[in-house]
């Protein structure tokens, strides 16, 4: 099976509508649910007949996507965590929010709280007051969809306990885990019981079962194999079997990490960067596994369709029958027209040469 589908960023959509994503998009559920309402009803005035909707980069499904949701604590997930942590929350009218740098730099894994504590937080507290509120409105029939989660499919959603130890202890990271790999990994498994109780609270509260877990490991290209084996693999395992299919995402260059992937336990499907090898990775885990693959940036920004339909064509022959679903997130500069040509291209590919 073969499949595409794209999300509009809040760059297009404040080039686009005049929208702004201040502080009270993401702590006021009703202003948010006005934008999100807005950027959705233009993806589809603007795009009929794509499988195209306004959510963040990799997170939110299209077939999940419902008019009746309204998201709360809609935050990148290591932003959250970074917050609950100390770190002040940076809005950006015109682009994805961010947080101060580096709350917890040149703390150690004494350092931390215990992960219960987080739950304690106001933060916490008043993103579970949202969710009730919303819950008791039996006027308007509202879903809530909670923080960690993007749509009713029970998928939660973290980053990578490696992409948020950079983001909480900064670059200096990277040289922890050559210098003190014990404290290193113990600071990775801490973040990963932190995320795990987290997402359960919400679940909890939002009343939607966890099914599975995106982990974005977006970190996971600065490395090599043999510090994703020593520190990604066990902290992501414990993940998968805390909360259930791990679907990994890795955007840079990754064909040398696919071995190590390979044996995270319970890892369900993969989300993979334009540059990692398809083949080397259906060798690897079989045509059954979801891979989900996001062309260039400079091939989408491209004055011309062909860079990105040579990219995709040699895609479907790697992958050779396998269970594959480009996936794509539209950013302002972006060619239109190499959008249209690559999903007409996954409606009606080419024959395989060697099926």
């Amino acid at each position: 099976m073969i499949n595409i589908s794209g999300t509009l960023s809040k760059a297009w959509m404040a080039e686009k509508l005049g929208v702004e994503f201040g502080r009270d998009y993401y702590f006021d559920p009703d202003k948010r649910r006005d934008i999100d309402s807005r950027c959705n009803d233009y993806a589809l005035r603007r795009f009929p007949g794509m499988r195209l909707f306004y959510s963040e980069s990799n997170l939110g499904q299209i077939d999940y996507w419902d008019k009746h949701h309204i998201h709360i604590g809609g935050i990148q997930p290591n932003l959250i965590l970074g917050m609950l942590l100390g770190a002040d929350f940076v809005p950006s009218e015109h682009a994805d929010a961010d947080i101060t740098p580096a709350p917890l730099a040149g703390a150690g894994p004494l350092d931390l709280p215990a992960p219960e504590s987080l739950l304690e937080h106001e933060l916490v507290g008043l993103f579970d007051e949202q969710i009730r509120r919303v819950q008791q409105d039996s006027e308007r029939r509202l879903c809530p969809i909670p923080p960690f989660f993007w749509d009713t499919s029970g998928r939660a959603t973290i980053h990578g306990a490696m992409t948020s130890a950079q983001k909480l202890f900064g670059e200096a990271f990277f040289m922890d885990m050559l210098s003190g790999p014990k404290h290193a990994l113990q600071t990775m498994h801490w973040i990963g019981r932190a995320y795990v109780l987290l997402c359960r609270h919400f679940s909890k509260i939002a009343r939607i079962p966890i099914t599975a877990v995106h982990v974005g490991e977006c970190s996971a290209c600065m490395v090599g194999p043999e510090l994703i084996r020593d520190f990604v693999v066990p902290v992501t395992s414990q993940i998968g079997r805390d909360l259930g299919p791990v679907r990994l995402h890795s955007c840079g260059p990754s064909t040398n990490h696919l071995a190590a992937f390979a044996e995270i336990e319970n890892l369900h499907s993969l989300d993979l960067g334009p540059d990692t090898s398809i083949s080397k990775a259906r060798e690897l885990f079989g045509k059954e596994m979801l891979i989900s693959v996001a062309p260039a940036p400079q091939d989408m920004s491209a004055d011309s369709p062909d860079p990105i339909l040579r990219w995709a064509a040699q895609v479907l022959e790697q992958n050779a029958g396998g269970n594959l679903e480009f996936v794509y997130h539209l950013e302002p500069g972006y060619n239109l027209d190499a959008i249209r040509a690559l999903t007409d291209f996954v409606k009606n590919p080419p024959p395989l040469r060697n099926p």
